[in-house]
This record gives C-alpha cells, structure tokens and sequence, in this order.
C-alpha cells in the first residue's frame, strides 16, 4: 500500500490516529531515505502536540524495534537484568550497579550513552580510564556477560537504527520533550538489547529532563506498560534531581567517587540509590541476595575490577581531578536550602566536563566537587564547591556559572528523600 507523507502529517496535526500501515510505512521510508528529513520534522512536531494513542505508541515502537538487530542472551546462564535512568548531575550510578548486580548472580548488559549539555555520560566517564573501550561486538558483550556478568558498553549502530535518525530530528526541531518520543526512544532500544527486565530510573527536579512530579508520572507509566506489553518486566522509581547526586560531578571524579562506594565508602545518597535500584532489579529476576553485603565484603569490586580489565582499561590507573582549581567559599553563616543541581551541572559542562554537540571532546579530569547538601549548616568564608579545569578559561567559565548555584537562609531546610515513588509489579 502507497501512503502520502503529507496525507500523515495532516491526520496527526489535526488530531487523527495514525494506522499500524501508516506508521510503518513512514517509519520504513524514512529509513530507506524516501521521505525528507522536513517532512518527518512536521510529523514530530504534530506529535509533540497532538501525542500518540496507546495503540499507535504500541506499534510505533514495534517499527522501531524491527527496524534493525536484536540481540538473544537467552544463551546465558545467568538471568538478565538492566537500568536506564533518564539522566542527572552527578548520576554515575550505572558503575556502581552493573558490577554489583552481576556481583549477585545476574547478568547485566548496561549499554550506555554519552553526555549532552549539564547532564554526564556513563561512556565519557569511564573512557577517563586509561586502555578502557566503549565499542564492543556483540560476541564480545555475550562473552563477557558470561563470564563476569557485567558489560558498559556503547550501543551498536544495529540496535533500533530508525532511532539514531529520529533523536538528531529530535534534537534539533525542539521535540526532545514528547513523552511518546521519549518513551519509544528509550524501550525500543532497551527490548532490542534482549534483557528480562528492567528497572527504569527516572530523575525528577531541578537538575532532570523531566522537572515535575506529574510529568515524571506520566512518562514512568508509559515506559512500564510499552516493556511489560513487550514480555519485558518492567518496573520505574521516581527518584530526586533537585541536588546533584553525591559529592563529584565529572568524568575521572565521578569514577573516583563510584570506586569508593564499591569498597563500601562513598557517600551515603549514592549507595542509597545504588542499593534500592539494585534490590528491585534483583527481586525482578528471583535473586534472593542482599546486595549491600557485596559492597561490604569487596566482591562488587572484584567484579568492576574484572570487567574495566575485560575491556582493555587499567582499574588500578591513578585518577586526577584537572591542573586547574578554585574554591567557592559561602558568603556568610546560614542553612543550606538548596544545591541547584541544574546550576552544578552547567557549571561542570563549562569547565569542560561535558559537550554541547555530540562530536565535541572532553575533559576528563575537568568536574566539581560538591561539598555540602541541603540542610547543611555553613559559616561565612566555609569551601561549598571545588572547581577543576584544563585551563584557566574554562575554570573561569565554571566559576561564573557556578556563583548562585547554593541558596543560605536562617530555618532549618526539609531534606527530600531520593526514592520518590515507584510505579509498576
């Protein structure tokens, strides 16, 4: 059957649902290069407005998932569990977790992203390590699963390709947003990569793409029915982005900080959400096993140690913090009431931690180190941030950023809890 492009921009921008047919068809011809980039433009953006129903988000997501490989773990021997969490400053979770699951007795294949704006890259980050690859085979990622249960890896270019071409689309048309968009964005790789489960992270607040509670809500439940519909059990946290999640925000420092909570130190938000993520991800696959003894006792260490080694990287390599450093002290006595996680961020990214297109490079000592939370009591000249840059522009980049990013009062601040809401089994 022939189809009109324009005849399908029009049903959605007028309010129409979209046929499984349709759907294919210009998934399938945008893919082969039949249908313009202008004209799949004008379709995100009627959908930004007019959404997708149940159904057509359905197949939508189905198109997406055939359009390129999928991968079968069902050759392990192990149960396999995945995250995916929507992104935060100082969101290094995904090291901490990966070799602790796989610590446990499950298999992980965390295949992982690079930074964009104020928010880091699971990849940038251990690329800090010296020898460690991000570019495995899929042979490769099977092989190390089964071995050491744990693989961070990049995604393959054959997982979900329509969707490498829709998120530049996307990203440059002001339709990042579209919870529909989102949501087939993140399951259709996620069911393609083969996994059992999956536990779904996703960050609500000052410093996250998705700044309400609602809103966060709303894309949760959609991503939980789309992998449950799809035989993956799926299960989502809400959890809070409004502070930066523990002390380093940037590439080597947030390596540093996740080694330290492996050996059972770190600080105590992170391990928090490392071991609520890890105890659903466990319970989901018929693990009875008490994650915290695992980074108590060495063992999820062990395991990290093992799998940055499996892909060329030195785990023992020593990890500086940038030549270039500043302190910011707090202008006068008072109670945190808030870390601006967003400021942080942004802050992180102008000193060279992150990227404002995908090709720009990183640094990967450049970060922030964030020495108070909320409710903390400060005295005036007390150090709140540590700065670190390559250079001095980018350090004075990062402290004009930075300037306002605490907020001091005279009352006691309320401390929020980091696990928010959970939705799905």
């Amino acid at each position: 059957m022939t189809f009109s492009a324009v005849d399908i921009i029009t049903t959605k921008r007028d309010g129409g649902e979209l046929t499984d047919e349709a759907i294919e068809w210009m998934l399938n011809a945008y893919v082969a290069g039949s249908v313009a980039d202008e004209q799949v433009s004008a379709l995100l953006m009627a959908i930004f407005f007019q959404g997708l129903t149940p159904r057509e988000l359905a197949h939508w997501t189905d198109v997406m998932i055939a359009s390129g490989e999928r991968l079968d773990l069902s050759s392990l021997s192990r149960p396999t569990v995945d995250k995916h969490s929507t992104g935060g400053v100082g969101d290094k979770i995904s090291l901490i977790l990966t070799p602790l699951v796989a610590a446990c007795g499950a298999a992980m294949p965390q295949l992982s992203g690079r930074g964009l704006g104020h928010t880091g890259g699971t990849l940038d980050k251990l690329e800090s390590i010296p020898g460690w690859r991000a570019q495995l085979s899929n042979e490769e990622a099977l092989a190390q699963l089964e071995e050491i249960g744990a693989v961070i890896c990049a995604a393959g270019p054959g997982l979900a390709p329509v969707d490498r071409k829709l998120y530049a689309l996307r990203d440059v048309t002001g339709t990042v947003e579209s919870i529909p968009l989102i949501s087939s964005s993140i399951m259709s790789k996620k069911i393609a990569e083969g996994t059992q489960a999956l536990v779904l992270d996703v960050k609500v607040g000052r410093g996250a793409f998705i700044k309400t509670i609602e809103r966060a809500r709303e894309l949760a439940t959609t991503m939980v029915a789309l992998g449950t519909s799809h035989g993956v059990a799926t299960v989502a946290q809400l959890t809070s982005m409004n502070q930066p999640l523990g002390v380093a925000v940037g590439n080597a420092l947030e390596v540093l900080e996740s080694v330290d909570v492996l050996r059972g130190a770190g600080p105590e938000d992170v391990r928090e959400l490392t071991l609520s993520l890890a105890r659903t991800m466990l319970g989901l696959v018929g693990i009875d096993v008490d994650p915290a003894t695992k980074l108590d006792d060495g063992t999820a260490y062990e395991v990290y140690c093992a799998m940055i080694a499996a892909q060329g990287g030195d785990p023992g390599a020593d990890l500086f913090p940038a030549a270039h450093h500043h302190v910011v002290t707090a202008p006068h006595d008072g109670i945190v009431q808030s870390v601006d996680a967003l400021g942080v961020g942004v802050a992180a990214w102008r000193l060279g931690a992150g990227r404002a297109r995908k090709e720009d490079p990183v640094s990967a000592g450049a970060g922030v180190k964030c020495l108070v939370r909320e409710g903390d009591y400060v005295v005036a000249h007390q150090p709140i941030f540590e700065l670190y840059a390559d250079d001095e522009e980018h350090l004075e980049r990062g402290m004009a950023t930075i300037a306002n990013a605490v907020t001091l009062g005279e009352h006691p601040a309320p401390v929020e809890p980091i696990l928010i809401e959970r939705i799905g089994a």
